[in-house]
């Protein structure tokens, strides 16, 4: 079993992302779990989603402690949350970043990917231009650096799941597929 956990601020959509992940894992024949937990605060409030997946059904019915990897919709979680905690020696940490020094503080342990989604929903006009939604871009670069989901199956489950700004989004899936950058 493969287990993922989001981390990110009410209203930038970790929750959606997730929800389209497992689709995306469904389309290619996965069995999938998509569930979120946050508080009574949702606006940027910090807010994590979790996404299982395996070849065998799955009976798990809990919060992800461990995950394999880990998806950053707010770099700036990185220092204020322990985001990390938990995560899997190799395990891939992908960032929402539009700039770093290096590795953004990620031990060495970790494998490291970095995107601009910020930048590529705000071009392709996600959100307002304080809070662009990310969730389709940072998806794009999932399925570039961990290779366990392809981009064809996001971006099916983005056109399937997405009610507003389908094509835009689309776009931002690959555009961060495209722009993805490892560490």
């Amino acid at each position: 079993m493969t287990e993922i956990r989001f981390h990110g601020r009410g209203g930038q959509g970790a929750v959606v992302a997730a929800q389209i992940l497992a689709a995306a894992l469904f389309r290619e024949g996965l069995y999938v779990q998509s569930f979120p937990a946050f508080g009574m605060e949702r606006r940027g409030a910090p807010v994590a989603a979790f996404v299982r997946f395996d070849d065998r059904p799955i009976r798990l019915r809990s919060q992800i402690y461990a995950p394999d990897h880990i998806v950053v919709l707010d770099h700036h979680l990185l220092h204020t949350a322990a985001v990390l905690t938990g995560l899997k020696p190799g395990g891939w940490v992908i960032v929402n970043c539009n700039h770093h020094d290096g590795r953004l503080g990620v031990p060495s342990d970790f494998r490291l990917a970095v995107v601009d989604a910020s930048g590529i929903a705000a071009m392709n006009r996600l959100g307002s231009t304080s809070i662009p939604i990310v969730n389709t871009a940072i998806l794009g670069a999932f399925a570039k650096a961990t290779d366990l989901v392809g981009i064809d199956s996001v971006v099916s489950a983005i056109s399937e799941s997405v009610p507003v700004k389908a094509q835009e989004n689309v776009h931002a899936a690959r555009q961060a597929y495209d722009f993805t950058e490892t560490l």
